[in-house]
């Protein structure tokens, strides 16, 4: 399929690795230019080297810290003078460590909410008056599915990420005449340093071995493993495109059938 998006402008957030990492190569290879947010300067960089060799869209990168206090600004800045304005945002961010509700301080929540949630909004805020002078513009956040089912010992995580479910689904019926697509995309378990990370902290929790925490996990999975980043990258540039210009206002899973609910 021809996603029709070829020279459109891209932002990724937390892009240096994993997940958006993932997306920023996915539109490059559909022909946008795209612009690499995170910190990590070094593997920011290496990231748009090897986007760049493959001759398609072309990557640049800033680096940038969801919790500076500047980092709306620092951002903006960087899409007028390294993208020349914005067609795609793609919002993305870390997820919080493993917890209970119990370990759920008012620090904790605070500094979360603040990198998970506010930031997001407000570049967003930012950045769509471009995208509306235009008549065209696509806004994709990649959640988690704990949104629809609450994962167990993610406390922090399923307790912040629904908060933009429903700022994402407001957003969708304020832009649509514009031309402005918003969309939320839900990972269930896909293979990134980030689910190592959590199944560790689950083996360690059982006192059980990481590979079987992981074939444990991979059998509840109905695909019966776990996703590739590609899988998922490919899935956010179909929201990103042209051709779904009509799908708004939604979230789509992609997790392999994991999540029970309707």
């Amino acid at each position: 399929m021809d996603l029709r998006i070829e020279g459109k402008r891209a932002l990724v957030l937390a892009s240096s690795k994993g997940l958006g990492h993932g997306i920023a190569v996915a539109l490059a290879r559909e022909g946008v230019n795209v612009l690499l947010c995170g910190r990590s300067g070094e593997r920011l960089e290496s990231n748009c080297k090897a986007i760049n060799a493959e001759g398609k869209g072309r990557a640049d990168w800033v680096w940038a810290d969801l919790g500076d206090e500047n980092f709306v600004e620092i951002v903006s800045k960087a899409v007028t003078e390294k993208l020349g304005g914005i067609d795609i945002l793609v919002n993305n961010s870390g997820g919080p460590t493993p917890g209970t509700t119990e370990d759920m301080t008012a620090d904790r929540l605070e500094t979360y909410f603040v990198t998970m949630v506010s930031r997001i909004i407000t570049l967003t805020n930012a950045l769509v008056p471009a995208m509306k002078v235009q008549g065209w513009g696509r806004i994709l956040t990649v959640a988690s599915s704990g949104v629809v089912e609450p994962i167990p010992n993610l406390a922090l995580s399923n307790t912040l990420r629904p908060a933009l479910v429903g700022w994402s689904k407001t957003l969708a019926s304020e832009v649509a005449a514009d031309g402005i697509t918003v969309n939320l995309l839900l990972p269930g378990s896909i293979a990134t340093d980030r689910l190592t990370e959590l199944d560790t902290a689950a083996a360690n929790r059982g006192g059980r071995s990481l590979e079987d925490v992981s074939a444990e996990r991979q059998q509840r999975i109905p695909a019966g493993r776990y996703g590739r980043v590609e899988e998922f990258a490919a899935t956010a540039a179909f929201l990103c495109s042209e051709p779904a210009s009509y799908v708004t206002g939604t979230m789509v899973r992609c997790d392999g059938g994991a999540a029970r609910s309707l």
